[in-house]
């Protein structure tokens, strides 16, 4: 286990999976000089989705949030594969979420905070970040919520 960021994963019994393979032509994240962009990344653990359907419908708000929390947790992997250290982060600036909602269904900005307090729970005052919280009708494999993530490092490419 490296620095910091992995230790406090470790402390709040959180495990960094692996990588989630990409379901099409793109990468996990990118690298562009400070910054790391991460794809949208769902909420998989070991290779499938532990809920699917509609925020609001199928699925609960409560279990929404955690699957967020879990779509952060992907997210974070996915910086490290390009970063190569979590430790690296000077801060998160953006995540943007989106959650399958059914049409009645207003609490996008609740679910999308599973993801939001993980990474203040994982990162400190690095984790604080600008944030959309978007419905949408549908997501890849009936996912119900998912998270894309832009960090700062630190130094250049």
């Amino acid at each position: 286990m490296s620095g910091g960021v992995e230790a406090r994963l470790a402390e709040l019994g959180l495990t960094l999976p692996a990588v989630v393979p990409p379901l099409a032509a793109y990468q996990p994240a990118v690298r562009s000089g400070v910054y790391v962009y991460t794809s949208g990344q769902l909420p998989m653990v070991d290779g499938k989705l532990p809920v699917t359907g509609k925020v609001g419908g199928e699925v609960t708000p409560e279990e929404a949030k955690e699957l967020a929390r879990v779509c952060a947790l992907n997210a974070l992997a996915a910086v490290k594969s390009v970063a190569g250290d979590l430790d690296l982060i000077v801060r998160v600036v953006k995540v943007v979420g989106f959650v399958a909602s059914a049409s009645d269904f207003t609490g996008q900005p609740g679910v999308l905070n599973g993801a939001s307090e993980l990474l203040g729970s994982v990162l400190g005052d690095k984790g604080v970040h600008a944030r959309s919280a978007v419905g949408v009708a549908v997501l890849p494999l009936d996912a119900p919520v998912e998270v894309e993530v832009q960090v700062e490092l630190v130094g250049g490419a």
